[in-house]
């Protein structure tokens, strides 16, 4: 069957890539215009929490807007030595503009803390839909990683990896489609880079080998992904990091019955222990992954605009609605006279 992505099509497409690069590459390179601080904001909730603090829906006081605020503690960055990340993720972020992408509002810091100002998406995390559903049918599958696709297309053209592909860090938005989200792990790279870090489930075999890797890595990380949305759980798992690592070197699993053979096709494609054999890796790049196909229904260009009908919308009923994101334990942000390294986070 042959692919309705034609070489025109991805030429065009290339075209409009070197045209988000020059946006991005422009934005990152000035000086930023963020100029905010915590009280703009009146805090509602805390919606989520993670490695290095909490995530709250907040309300700008002016617009009457509702957005996320990922709130940092930087004693956690500084005790875990990831200053750089975190003010590459803030350059990375306020530069970034793609229709499948969170971007940043606003970065501001306080005595204690750190702070980024993020659309609020009220959908919710796909996580949070894999725990309720259990799994998607193949065709909503097919319909979010072809947004995957095209959002990891852009970033490594930009030439940023992003290193920490899972559900958890997949946004839907209420239009149905999808937002990727936390950049924590993110990082401009020209050939190759070494250090270890990502969700062990997510993991290509090179990182785990301590080899040099690059944005090859981001396509295993999206095979893993595609996997766990149609079957459940990703192919590789074991409570103990090394024989998980074993089985991800081993690269054997097992593929669930109702998964189409297209489907299977393009999962041998993606989990390549070797990363030069990697459907996306090669020397036709992305072309080889949109015109498989299992993707022979997509329309890549409508996709990118967002004129398909998403299979899925998630329910909310209004902007700050709440009810996609689980009930955590409300945090109380702390206060603090004196600043805090004020010297390690003076580029923030």
């Amino acid at each position: 069957m042959k692919s309705k992505y034609t070489t025109q099509c991805h030429e065009e497409h290339i075209l409009y890539l070197e045209l988000q690069k020059e946006e991005f590459l422009k934005k990152f390179h000035e000086p930023p215009d963020l100029e905010k601080s915590p009280d703009n904001y009146d805090r509602i909730k805390a919606i989520g929490n993670g490695a290095y603090g909490e995530v709250f829906l907040v309300r700008d006081k002016c617009t009457l807007e509702y957005h996320a605020m990922k709130v940092v503690d930087k004693t956690i960055v500084v005790e875990r030595k990831h200053v750089k990340h975190l003010v590459l993720e803030k350059e990375i972020l306020r530069s970034v503009q793609f229709p499948f992408i969170v971007s940043l509002n606003a970065a501001f810091k306080d005595n204690l803390y750190l702070y980024f100002i993020l659309p609020y998406i009220p959908g919710g995390e796909m996580f949070t839909y894999l725990q309720k559903y259990g799994s998607f049918e193949e065709s909503l599958a097919q319909f979010y990683t072809s947004q995957m696709v095209l959002a990891l297309e852009y970033l490594h053209f930009c030439n940023i990896i992003h290193r920490d592909i899972k559900p958890e860090n997949i946004l839907i938005d209420t239009t149905g489609y999808i937002k990727l989200c936390d950049f924590g792990f993110c990082k401009i790279i020209k050939k190759k880079t070494w250090t270890l870090c990502g969700t062990p489930e997510y993991l290509a075999p090179e990182i785990i080998m301590s080899r040099g890797y690059n944005y090859a890595v981001d396509w295993w990380a999206l095979g893993i992904l595609v996997f766990e949305m149609i079957a459940g759980h990703p192919p590789f798992y074991a409570a103990d990091p090394s024989k998980l690592y074993e089985k991800v070197l081993d690269c054997n699993y097992k593929c669930p019955k109702n998964m189409t053979q297209d489907c299977k096709n393009l999962l041998r494609g993606f989990l390549q222990v070797d990363p030069t054999k990697r459907l996306g890796s090669q020397k036709n790049g992305t072309f080889a992954i949109k015109s498989n196909a299992w993707f022979y229904e997509i329309d890549w260009s409508s996709v990118l605009n967002q004129r398909v009908v998403p299979p899925f919308v998630p329910t909310a009923h209004e902007p700050g609605d709440t009810s996609n994101f689980p009930e955590i334990s409300q945090i109380k942000l702390r206060r603090l006279s004196t600043c805090l390294f004020e010297n390690e986070f003076k580029d923030f």
